[in-house]
């Protein structure tokens, strides 16, 4: 774009170097067909969203996000293109994604005009480019200068018949692919005596096993210390215990990621959420993790000890 400079580009020592994995999701597609809805999904899916952002001001966006200690390794934005004018910026935020050899895709949201006639007029807001005239003729000009970029684009979704649900099941069968892997899980051992989480989708009961607390060398250690954890893990029941709940999972998470359910949360309780719980929930998170799931864990209690 004449007249315009950008932070970041200039001779080839100065360019930013994009971080490593970084990927970038431009999100267009025509005004109606539920733009906003698939950000919210694809926010969901741990993507950094930006919605309206104009195309001159996503090549500084990138530099600033690939610049060396950023965090941010996913960047999806919501470009709303209503002239003429966003394509020669978008070609220039193309050619400098190329330049920086960072990966990017084009996602394209389209639904049939009478179905994008019914969505404006059920909540009675008049099309970006209508200037007065006809419904119809906003939709037919915004349709007729996204043709180029539809082609272009790595996906395209017709949301005409799609609920909000089956829309975000879409987005994340395109993004990340179908089937458990899609289900992020999160665990966290706590205290029965500190109160039962509300909310947790699983809530098991390890207090079955034998307590490290009446072991004297073992009390003033935790279930992240090995010598606590080969303790819980050998107990009787043990093994079997996780057996049977990592199946049992495992068909909740198949089941889940056909309901576009993306998240678990699993809680495991002992009787102060130091030792057993904390061991057993570190155990099956290591067997989730072997059918290649997303499995974060924590310990809800552990700071206690020290408060």
């Amino acid at each position: 774009m004449t007249g315009t400079t950008f932070a970041g580009i200039g001779n080839e020592e100065e360019r930013p170097q994009p971080a490593d994995e970084f990927e970038v999701l431009l999100i267009t597609g025509m005004s109606g067909a539920g733009r906003s809805r698939a950000a919210d999904s694809i926010e969901d899916m741990g993507w950094y969203v930006v919605d309206n952002l104009p195309p001159n001001l996503l090549v500084p966006l990138v530099d600033m996000m690939t610049s060396s200690g950023s965090k941010v390794h996913k960047l999806a934005a919501v470009i709303d293109v209503r002239s003429r004018a966003y394509f020669d910026d978008l070609a220039q935020v193309f050619s400098h994604l190329d330049d920086l050899g960072v990966k990017y895709r084009i996602l394209f949201l389209d639904a049939a005009d009478d179905v994008l006639i019914q969505r404006y007029e059920s909540v009675r807001r008049p099309h970006p480019l209508q200037h007065g005239r006809c419904l119809i003729d906003g939709i037919e000009e915004e349709r007729t200068l996204l043709a180029n970029l539809k082609e272009r684009a790595d996906v395209v979704i017709d949301t005409s018949s799609l609920s909000i649900h089956e829309l975000s099941t879409k987005l994340y069968d395109a993004l990340l692919g179908t089937g458990p892997t899609t289900v992020a899980v999160h665990i966290f051992s706590f205290g029965f005596k500190y109160g039962v989480p509300l909310d947790a989708d699983f809530v098991a009961d390890v207090r079955f096993l034998p307590n490290p607390f009446w072991v004297p060398q073992l009390r003033e250690l935790n279930g992240n210390d090995k010598p606590v954890s080969d303790y819980v893990l050998s107990s009787e029941g043990a093994g079997e215990f996780l057996d049977s709940y990592t199946d049992a999972i495992l068909t909740a998470i198949r089941g889940y990621s056909r309901e576009d359910k993306h998240f678990v949360t699993i809680a495991i309780g002992c009787t102060g959420g130091q030792h057993r719980s904390v061991a057993m929930s570190n155990a099956l998170a290591a067997r989730l993790r072997s059918h290649q799931l997303n499995v974060t864990v924590s310990a809800r209690e552990l700071k206690k000890r020290h408060q």
